[in-house]
């Protein structure tokens, strides 16, 4: 019925666990025997680097659920996941943090809890309320529940996000699995390039949900369950944040503003562990470190990365802060030779195609903070929620400015002439940015400016699509209000997200994120547009907030952003490896790209005319993709 095997010895120690693992199965509606369970053991062991304190399943002859856990209080067996009810008829897995645990807890005060895991307690929940359950959990998670008495699967993610859970159709069978390589294990599942979503990738440096670039391998959407039950499959939303973004009156105060920060870090800095925070130097991150260093029970330790490349590099405003705040500071030196390290490390162990770059230095941050601590606050989602992005104020002024393109066009020309910067966002970007997007719609405009930067044309088909999925942009309130929501359910939700998470997983590394909590979230999408973004101001209400802990000096600087010198690394270290994964004749024999357009993007990014590295950088990614795991296709 259950098995299991630990690196550690068990510990009498009785206390609050915090953990942070990586969930698998396999379930056959049909109720006929699971036709190759002795695969569910190499299954868990490619998601060790999730959970590398242990592992245990429950198996019967037609599911079986298991969990990688990573300790970090609480070693006793009783706290291993998964778990069953009483009668054995519902058995729960769950990778994440249910942060109202003790509440939920103190709601069935009669089951019989074997443990102190914040976990078992969504078992008498679902008991109770099954799927609608979901709605009083608040945290990260993506979990699995089997239902005895419906003999149903459920898999289910959080409301942002954060935490992945990807399903396949293995014959009859259901697999799940927290990363994609453990549902290929042995082979059994025939998988192939997606073709019809690779647009998006192209265009987005992302997949949009449910999809994934591998045919047949399907996310859990965010904020929903998918129950399996014989041949049915149903899918349930339990949140619906396009229904709260529709702002009121303005309402909030900035000391309500505040309130809801102190709250949210101080749940999420809850932990028997040490707790850090990834310090950048800008207000997200300087604002968290900040609170967190008020709630933490000794010195807090912070990450910050020191890029070779000064244009990069904000280690000067990062040391500031943690001199302010009296942190244990630690600098992690970024440079080529660090980067092609990471770079491999992700290539290998991560099954999807990461084409944001800073995944790299999110990676060897990571690397060194878990020689401190377990558990790290990021500052994901403060951007999407509270108006942080300049591509806001450019949708004002492009819409102002609409009547004058033809009287901009000289400028537009002149500024095509000008070899583009390779350094960190210069001024000449932005303005060549809002001159490309004036006259576009709104949607194919933000395309322009988030996306990718350059199209890549897909060889076996049209490159004329929606420029984000039709079923989100329908939804989406008027105005920046609904740019911000957009941003959420797909950059944040498809790029960041899965970057923060593969990339300190990958180290066995928990990260949090306080901005992403319920109620935060809640609020600030309540709030009107010009709370969020005033004028060109962005973040306004959220700046005023962050004077009650910080000086003018870090609230009102430039917005910086981490992100990686990738023009030196794409024409230096990397340079050999650019032309091999992008070589013409490679291209031609895939008849994935077009060969001709990937040559022009490369000759004209090599003379300096044209700065078109993140669009080389995602199509390298895709290679080495390829070559990893569909090497057929290679």
């Amino acid at each position: 019925r259950s098995c299991d095997s630990t690196r550690q010895g068990c510990s009498s120690r009785a206390g609050p666990e915090i953990l942070m693992c990586g969930i698998f199965g396999m379930f056959s509606p049909s109720g006929k025997a699971l036709r190759h369970p002795e695969l569910l053991g190499p299954m868990g062991d490619l998601l060790e680097h999730r959970g590398p304190d242990g592992v245990r399943s429950l198996v019967s002859p037609h599911v079986a659920i298991g969990c990688r856990r990573l300790r970090v209080v609480d070693l006793r067996r009783e706290a291993d996941q998964p778990f069953e009810a009483p009668d054995k008829q519902c058995w729960i897995s769950c990778n994440g943090e249910i942060y109202n645990h003790r509440a939920l807890r103190a709601r069935f005060v009669d089951y019989p809890f074997h443990s102190l895991c914040d976990v078992e307690v969504i078992l008498p929940l679902f008991l109770e309320r099954a799927m609608t359950g979901l709605a009083d959990l608040d945290g990260m998670f993506g979990l699995a529940v089997w239902d005895g008495a419906t003999d149903s699967l459920i898999l289910a993610r959080d409301r942002a996000g954060e935490k992945p859970l990807f399903y396949a159709r293995v014959g009859e069978e259901i697999w799940f699995a927290s990363e994609i390589q453990a549902l290929l294990v042995g082979g059994i599942l025939s998988t192939d390039l997606n073709e019809e979503v690779l647009h998006w990738y192209l265009s987005l440096g992302y997949v949009p949900e449910p999809h994934t670039l591998m045919s047949g391998i399907r996310k859990i959407p965010a904020g929903a369950a998918v129950r399996f039950r014989g041949g049915e499959q149903e899918t349930v939303r339990y949140w619906r944040p396009e229904e709260m973004a529709a702002p009121v009156a303005e309402r909030t105060t900035i000391s309500g503003l505040q309130e809801a920060l102190e709250v949210a870090v101080r749940t999420q800095m809850k932990a028997d562990v040490p707790v850090g925070v990834f310090l950048s130097g800008g207000l997200d991150s300087a604002l968290l470190a900040t609170l967190a260093a008020a709630e933490a029970p000794s010195r807090l330790h912070t990450f910050n990365a020191r890029f070779v490349d000064s244009s990069y590099d904000e280690s000067d405003w990062a040391a500031k802060c943690a001199a302010l705040i009296g942190s244990d500071h630690h600098e992690v030196r970024i440079d080529d030779g660090s980067l092609m390290e990471a770079l491999e490390a992700i290539v290998e162990g991560v099954a999807e195609p990461m084409s944001d770059p800073a995944v790299l230095p999110t990676y060897l941050l990571a690397r060194r903070a878990r020689q401190d601590v377990t558990v790290v606050l990021s500052g994901e989602g403060a951007d999407e929620l509270f108006g942080g992005y300049p591509t806001y104020p450019g949708h004002r002024l492009a819409t102002g400015l609409s009547w004058a393109g033809p009287l901009l066009e000289p400028l537009r020309w002149g500024l095509s002439k000008l070899p583009e910067s390779r350094q960190k966002v210069p001024l000449t970007f932005l303005l060549s940015k809002l001159l490309s997007g004036l006259g576009k719609d709104v949607f194919d405009r933000h395309r322009a400016w988030f996306g990718l930067g350059a199209e890549v044309a897909h060889a076996g088909g049209s490159s004329v699509r929606p420029a984000f999925p039709e079923e989100t942009t329908a939804s989406l309130p008027a105005g920046l209000a609904g740019l911000m929501l957009l941003d959420y359910l797909t950059y944040l939700r498809e790029g960041l997200l899965p970057k923060i998470d593969r990339s300190t997983m990958l180290n066995s590394l928990e990260a949090r994120a306080p901005y992403l909590d319920r109620a935060l979230a809640e609020l600030a999408w309540s709030l009107p547009e010009n709370a969020r973004v005033r004028g060109l101001s962005t973040k306004s209400l959220l700046k005023k907030a962050t004077l009650r802990w910080l000086p003018a000096s870090f609230v009102y600087r430039r917005k910086r952003g981490l992100s990686v010198p990738l023009a030196p690394l794409i024409d230096g270290a990397l340079g050999a490896e650019v032309d091999r994964l992008l070589d013409p004749r490679r291209l031609g024999r895939q008849e994935i790209l077009d060969a001709g357009t990937v040559s022009r993007l490369l000759v004209e990014h090599r003379s300096g005319k044209r700065n078109h590295m993140r669009s080389l950088w995602a199509l390298v990614m895709f290679q080495y993709w390829l070559e990893r795991w569909l090497p057929a296709r290679a």
